[in-house]
């Protein structure tokens, strides 16, 4: 997540290049986690337990069941992992050779999840003060000091410690092996831990002359702010089952519903104009839909860019709802069942969806929708410009949905479960160019739930004379099949659109040789003849 800063790092023992020390996190859409493990020195494995550890954690955390609560599925993996090793060191070692310590915390919107097994900490700082969240499992008798009381791996049940709370901006939260915390002080730590985790080992290292007692590790996971996303899901706002014409929201007047759901409406406030979107019904029922619905609104607002239209969450709104610039224009839809764009029109598309597609990647972001539909065509001071008007399409770089979007502008591997990529994306914004260019798509009318196949397309330059052949190479390029011949980022697309005599013309690898280079066949054809004509004259003549 954005609002969250994440450092690692570990050092081992002595003179020893390699420690049973690990650690993992993982910043996720709506999910950060973050491992550490304490390899037990005294077992074989230590180590191999420590990084199994992490690993499991960070996959199961990541694929949790969504019915399950994180406190739940926290305890479950944890019992599990701790189930699996021991069983497999019983079976393979008839003794505990997999064991380790493990920290581990969890982050959702604005609270905090954590728990632990064995000694390594959790502190938590906040407003100066260093309070530890972790509890050390170690026996308190002297004469086994040092001893743990449980570990994951050392017998085939556990009670993990489990706490949670809520989190602040500025928060920092520090997970660390043993080897850190006895070399060094809670002032030093709580000094120290702004620094980040580079610091704080290095530190303790330094303590010791560069000569650790112990593997050391540490994690610091900085609050950098509350995620604004978890405050606008918890507000008490009413859904509306029905809206209708004249009604007053908040002061807006509804004037028309703009979509089918009669969720999106034209409405009017102070005698202006503006687009009102509230949340469909469905979240009543459903937290999944609500999540998806309070992301769309968070995009909408934190998007400040002029390729899409300036919306704002009202303060002392009383209806789950966010309101967008009305943009008085055409869908480009609409307008290309009247009239194809020119040339310099279908230029200026394809420059205004690159650079919003660059924009979005700044917040590892994509659209995931790109289509005539969700683009407005509009004049200012006789110039057009174009604005993308849907948000909830909007998703992170390298998620994995087959069918989010539209069928038939999806490159062909989103079909095959593969995650939406910048390339997925140039697909998308080349069937858009050749369709509003040429009025056809360039791979047929794609349904909902169909298994497409992809045949060749027609050259765009045959299907309306007047592209240029330059920009019927960069098009076609675009929505190739073939994603080794497809333009791998926006700036490579961009910068040939910028520099047109730099093109070369694009042909498709798997087009025959005559549909790549015909005039070149033909000639080539008919020097062959010629030379075989000749040749048959002289046979004759001899």
């Amino acid at each position: 997540m954005a609002n969250i800063k994440l450092s690692g790092f570990t050092l081992a023992k002595g003179k020893e290049l390699k420690g049973d020390d690990a650690f993992a996190f993982k910043n996720m859409e709506n999910l950060t986690v973050a491992v550490v493990c304490d390899g037990v020195g005294s077992a074989t494995y230590g180590a191999e337990a420590a990084q199994r550890v992490c690993s499991y954690l960070l996959t199961n955390l990541k694929g949790r069941p969504t019915s399950w609560s994180l406190q739940k599925s926290i305890t479950h993996f944890l019992k599990n992992i701790n189930k699996i090793l021991y069983t497999e060191s019983m079976d393979s070692y008839e003794r505990e050779e997999l064991v380790t310590t493990v920290t581990l915390v969890v982050i959702e919107g604005n609270r905090l999840y954590g728990s632990n097994v064995g000694d390594s900490r959790i502190y938590l700082l906040r407003d100066e003060q260093l309070l530890q969240l972790s509890y050390d499992h170690s026996i308190e008798d002297e004469a086994m000091a040092g001893v743990l009381s449980q570990a994951i791996g050392i017998s085939d049940s556990i009670e993990p410690h489990y706490f949670e709370n809520d989190i602040n901006q500025n928060d920092k939260i520090l997970m660390c092996s043993d080897g850190l915390y006895t070399v060094m002080s809670e002032d030093k730590l709580k000094s120290g831990v702004s620094a980040g985790a580079h610091y704080l080992v290095k530190r303790a290292s330094t303590l010791m002359e560069d000569n650790l007692p112990d593997d050391t590790t540490a994690v610091v996971i900085d609050i950098l702010e509350t995620d604004r996303r978890s405050i606008l899901k918890q507000a008490k706002l009413i859904i509306p089952q029905t809206l209708k014409k004249e009604q007053v929201i908040d002061g807006y007047r509804l004037i028309k519903p703009l979509v089918q759901n009669n969720r999106t409406w034209e409405c009017e406030q102070n005698g202006v104009n503006y687009v009102i979107k509230f949340a469909p019904i469905e979240v009543l029922d459903d937290e999944r839909i609500l999540d998806l619905y309070v992301k769309e609104a968070w995009n909408a607002i934190r998007l400040k860019a002029g390729y899409f239209p300036k919306a704002v969450i009202p303060k002392n709104r009383s209806h789950r709802y966010y309101v967008m610039q009305m943009i008085k224009g055409d869908e480009v839809k609409q307008y290309i069942n009247k009239r194809l764009l020119s040339i310099d029109e279908g230029v200026h598309l394809a420059k205004f969806l690159l650079e919003m597609n660059q924009y979005l990647l700044k917040f590892d972001l994509v659209h995931g929708d790109i289509k005539p539909e969700n683009i407005i065509r509009a004049q200012r001071k006789g110039k057009t410009y174009y604005k993308m008007v849907d948000f909830g399409s909007i998703v992170e770089i390298f998620s994995i949905n087959s069918r989010a979007g539209t069928p038939s502008y999806l490159a062909p591997e989103r079909f095959m479960s593969e995650s939406v990529t910048e390339q997925s994306e140039i697909f998308s914004i080349g069937v858009v160019l050749y369709e509003t260019l040429t009025g056809k798509l360039p791979y047929g009318e794609i349904e909902p739930f169909q298994n497409p196949s992809f045949k060749k397309p027609k050259d765009p330059t045959l299907l309306n004379p007047k592209i240029p052949k330059w920009f019927g190479s960069i098009i076609l390029r675009a929505i190739c099949l073939d994603t080794e011949c497809r333009y791998k980022n926006y700036s490579e697309m961009l910068y040939e659109l910028e520099n047109p005599e730099k093109v070369k013309p694009f042909f498709d690898k798997s087009l025959s040789l005559i549909e790549r280079a015909p005039v070149l066949v033909y000639k080539t054809g008919f020097i062959i003849m010629l030379c075989i004509n000749f040749f048959l004259l002289f046979k004759l003549y001899l």
